[in-house]
């Protein structure tokens, strides 16, 4: 399943497909009806990519989730993010039986079934191995922040001399 392109953006309905990104933000494509939107950077955006679910043992990624979740479902829906508190907490101890039922709550049970059915209405629910491998691209976007480090510490040495 790959989520490194999928965004959940705050005060907005639904998820939405990372396009193209610009000098003042981006633009998203709605999942659920195709409309195409601007985000400017100062919007509150996750990538589902990078969002984890609280364990007992640590933080299971959210990649992780939606593929058990696959697996239980035979890659079909879940069951509705409607339904009362506790069946959802129930079949979320199917899907994770340790998740950490202090910090997870009801509403974001709610929101990873959303998201699930989303996904698996728009056929992206699929193996995990792309999910992988795109992880492993992102890296080197990650690496370009610490190229200014270096030159910050050249700064505070010639401070200090």
């Amino acid at each position: 399943m790959n989520l490194t392109k999928i965004l959940a953006i705050s005060g907005k309905p639904g998820l939405y497909e990372l396009k193209v990104q610009t000098r003042t933000g981006f633009v998203a494509e709605s999942l659920i009806d195709g409309k195409k939107i601007t985000v400017n950077l100062k919007s509150n955006v996750s990538l589902l990519s990078e969002i984890s679910i609280y364990t007992y043992e640590g933080e299971k990624p959210l990649t992780e989730v939606m593929q058990q979740i696959a697996v239980k479902e035979n890659k079909g829906q879940a069951i509705s993010h409607k339904e009362d508190n506790a069946t959802l907490a129930a079949y979320f101890k199917q899907i994770l039986p340790d998740y950490d039922e202090e910090r997870v709550y009801p509403s974001d049970i709610k929101k990873v079934l959303n998201w699930y059915n989303t996904l698996q209405a728009k056929g992206l629910v699929t193996d995990l191995a792309p999910a992988v491998e795109e992880t492993k691209e992102e890296a080197p976007a990650a690496e370009e922040k610490p190229k200014k480090a270096p030159a910050a510490k050249k700064a505070k040495a010639k401070k200090e001399e």
